[in-house]
This record gives C-alpha cells, structure tokens and sequence, in this order.
C-alpha cells in the first residue's frame, strides 16, 4: 500500500548519528572505508549547513566498540553527546529520547553503525512513538550486502524513508535559487565529479 509523500523540511528535523565508533566502524564491510567516511561526513556537513539540530550517541565507549570518531566531536563540538552505558537500542536511553524529543522536531533523519542493530531498532522505536524517520542509507553500515539488505527492508516495512545524503541535502534545499554556491561547494567537497558542474557553472556566469 502506497503511502503520501512526505518530504524533508528544514524546520522540522532532527539528525541522528548512532554508534559511529572507531571499534563498530570497523566492522562495515557493505561500503570501503574511505567510501563510507566520505558519506557519514557528507551527512554531518548537510546538518550544519541546514542549521538541523544534531544529537550524537554511543554505546559503551569503554569497551570493544570504541570511542566516537573525532572528525564527528570535531563537527559538532556543541551537539548533545548522550554516552550510553550499556543500552543496545539508542531509544532505551532516557537521556537520549529526552534530547529528541527537547528539539521539538518530528522528522528524524539517522544513520549509525551497524544497520541492523543500532539504526534499526531505534529506528522501529520512534516509529512506534509517531516520528517520520528517515534512514541514510549510505552513511549506515553493516557486515555484508545481506544483512545491510534484511535490515532496510524491516525498517521500510516498518515506515521508515530510506534515502542517502545526497538526496537528504537535494529535499531539505528545495530549490537551487535558495543557495547555489553553498549547496554547490557541498556536494563538490564530497562528490569529486559534481565539482565539473559546478566548474561548468562558474565558467557560465564569469566567476
């Protein structure tokens, strides 16, 4: 069954990024490291140009799973950063569900390591609650191409969107005229091609 479309808005999201941890992260074996690197940076980079409320969590740091990766503490110095002492599923943390909910946005946007586990369930949690979620597939990652498979079409059962950053940062703009040289500059830093676009544009209007 077909639902309507529901469609990114700036004012009203909230960014997720759950478990992006040095130990997890290794375990992504469905994209190359530098691939999902790139990814999960792109979608940090859409969050602050869109000015999106951001909320960082991980799941017990002082174990295999590591630390959260600097280049996420590094972007987001200010953001809310629930560690969570043991909780699997990111919803079954207070601190972390009050934080959501504290932004008063209804439209969440997430992504995290691994898939299956630390996206899905939190996922399929605030689903339950009434939230529109949106899954980033390409800055999720999981063991292999099966699993990554098994968890996006639970969550899309479910009702959650699956998109990429791309698409992510192409629905909250809008419209080109919003900001060209900025989104432009976006995509260039994370899409080596797409700065020929943008090479071709500037040619055109003489800059």
């Amino acid at each position: 069954m077909s639902t309507p479309y529901k469609r990114l808005n700036k004012d009203d999201a909230v960014v997720l990024l759950v478990d992006h941890q040095s130990g997890l992260i290794s375990l992504v074996q469905d994209f190359t490291p530098s691939d999902f690197k790139n990814n999960v940076l792109a979608l940090g980079a859409v969050a602050k140009f869109f000015n999106l409320p951001t909320i960082l969590t991980t799941s017990f740091e002082q174990g295999p799973n590591g630390p959260l990766v600097p280049e996420l503490k590094e972007m987001f110095p200010d953001a809310p950063y629930v560690a969570r002492p043991g909780q699997i599923n990111a919803w079954d943390n207070e601190d972390f569900v009050k934080a959501i909910k504290a932004t008063g946005k209804k439209q969440i946007i997430i992504a995290g390591v691994v898939t299956d586990v630390c996206v899905a369930f939190p996922t399929l949690s605030a689903l339950a609650e009434g939230f529109d979620v949106f899954v980033v597939t390409d800055a999720s990652g999981t063991f292999d191409k099966t699993v990554q498979q098994a968890a996006w079409n639970r969550m899309s059962a479910s009702g959650a969107q699956l998109m990429n950053w791309f698409s992510v940062a192409c629905e909250l703009h809008r419209d080109w005229r919003n900001d060209i040289e900025g989104l432009g500059s976006l995509l260039s830093n994370h899409i080596p091609n797409y700065r020929n676009l943008m090479t071709s544009y500037f040619t055109l209007i003489g800059k």
